[in-house]
């Protein structure tokens, strides 16, 4: 069932690496949709992208939800480790 929910998010200081090397990324689309490479029926779809840079720019992946919910807590606990660290927030 595709839900047609879409999240985009603003990223900072981020970078991704794409056919033609690394880019700076100015934001991602999160959704829930058909994949088009992923052996499975829906899948969260994660597109990072830098918007300036056209269609070129961009790096995607396809995850089932079980393992976007695992890299979702990875990522959490990464930040939360850098902050535990740092004594510091990156900035939103």
């Amino acid at each position: 069932m595709c839900t047609y929910y879409t999240d985009r998010v603003a990223l900072h200081g981020s970078s991704g690496k794409g056919a033609d090397g690394w880019f700076p990324l100015s934001s991602a689309s999160v959704y829930y949709d058909h994949p088009v490479h992923a052996p499975a029926e829906h899948t969260v779809n994660v597109d990072f992208l830098n918007l300036q840079r056209g269609p070129g720019a961009r790096v995607a992946v396809e995850l089932d939800p079980a393992s976007a919910r695992a890299l979702a807590h990875a990522i959490l606990d990464a930040a939360d480790a850098a902050l535990a660290l740092t004594g510091t927030a990156a900035a939103p």
